[in-house]
């Protein structure tokens, strides 16, 4: 039972933060040319596309894609809780507990995004395509970490204090609203 609640969740959350990365790339408006960028348009557009004939966007926020998220992670909690608990099904619960899988899995993101840059800073030979990508999702988290500490010496600890505020975050919403 373990394994298939292993697999199940993998699934979801992978394809979800497929999904997530596409909203993130629109919102700082990457390069959408990028091999990378084209990888999760192409992965996520077959469901997108038809929603966003239903779901206007707002403004810069294509709502669409949030909403496809939402649904994502809607239905992992319900597909969990229905196969893997035996509590009754609660559809507010599933609302819920959706949302909070929503930005738990954001902030997961974003935690491996700042780790990829970081060990991509040290071992990497030139720019690549990922590394640009990379630069232009962590990039609005980092700069203003940069004014406040400058790079000293060579060494840019904007990655590692982001880390540590990313990880607080995480701890804090863990104590406020328990492991779900």
């Amino acid at each position: 039972m373990s394994a298939t609640y292993f697999l199940v969740d993998t699934l979801f959350n992978l394809y979800l933060m497929v999904v997530i990365l596409r909203l993130w790339l629109q919102f700082v408006r990457a390069d959408f040319y990028n091999p990378f960028s084209q990888f999760v348009v192409k992965a996520t557009q077959p469901i997108i596309g038809p929603l966003r004939r239903i779901i206007p966007s707002l403004g810069k926020f294509d709502t669409a894609t949030f909403v496809l998220a939402l649904i994502i992670a809607c239905a992992k909690v319900a597909v969990i809780s229905l196969f893997f608990s035996n509590s009754a099904f609660n559809p507010v619960a599933v609302l819920i507990l959706g949302a909070m899988t929503l930005l738990k899995e954001f902030l997961s993101l974003v935690f491996w995004m700042l780790i990829l840059r970081a060990i991509l800073s040290w071992v990497s030979q030139g720019s690549n395509p990922f590394e640009y990508v990379l630069s232009q999702l962590t990039e609005p988290m980092l700069a203003p970490i940069r004014k406040i500490i400058p790079p000293m010496g060579g060494l840019d600890l904007s990655v590692l204090i982001a880390i540590l505020a990313l990880q607080f975050i995480q701890l804090l919403l863990t104590d406020f609203l328990g492991p779900f």
